[in-house]
């Protein structure tokens, strides 16, 4: 699975747990009758939200992505297309999350409003990240794939190489004037 469309699945699927846990938070204060956490829940998501496109707000990659790329093991080959098993082998632990956090709805619907926050302000604190990765594929023209591991290992990634995007500012460097595509095609 390329790691661009493993991150904005991660992305997605952050997103879906928020708006799960938001579902059952309401619902659960809803059965108690609790306005006080409907309007703790919606302060709540809001700061969660404003510190989500704050801290997200860069076009770089995170330091984490950024050790991720560095340490991936240079291939020739791509590895092996099993987006299922990677998804499944690395959010397992934000499934288990969303079921705990949702389970307890009815019981303390508190927890699944917290955590709808933390959910939501991963979403998008993340939101760009696949975009900067691409940006890094095409200037170094390599393509990263997240290898299949197992779900208590740390994850990993494999660089192969792929097509490099050449821009009108290279073309300047070697023939060391503007180059118009236009008339080049005269």
């Amino acid at each position: 699975m390329r790691f661009t469309d493993f991150l904005r699945t991660s992305v997605l699927l952050f997103a879906a747990s928020a708006t799960a846990l938001v579902i059952v938070a309401v619902a659960g204060a809803r059965a108690k009758d609790d306005t006080t956490l409907l309007y703790f829940g919606l302060g709540w998501w809001t700061i969660a939200t404003v510190g989500g496109l704050w801290l997200g707000r860069g076009a770089a990659v995170s330091h984490g992505i950024a050790s991720l790329l560095a340490q991936a093991r240079t291939a020739t080959a791509i590895p092996e297309h099993e987006p299922g098993r990677i998804l499944f082998n690395r959010m397992w632990v934000l499934a288990a999350f969303t079921l705990v956090a949702g389970a307890l709805a009815f019981l303390i619907p508190q927890v699944p409003a917290v955590a709808s926050g933390f959910a939501l302000g991963a979403a998008l604190v993340w939101r760009k990240q696949a975009a900067a990765v691409a940006a890094i594929e095409e200037r170094d023209g390599v393509r990263f794939y997240v290898e299949p591991t197992s779900p208590f290992k740390p994850t990993r990634l494999v660089r192969t190489p792929w097509f490099r995007k050449l821009d009108g500012s290279r073309e300047e460097e070697r023939y060391g004037a503007p180059v118009s595509h236009a008339s080049s095609l005269r």
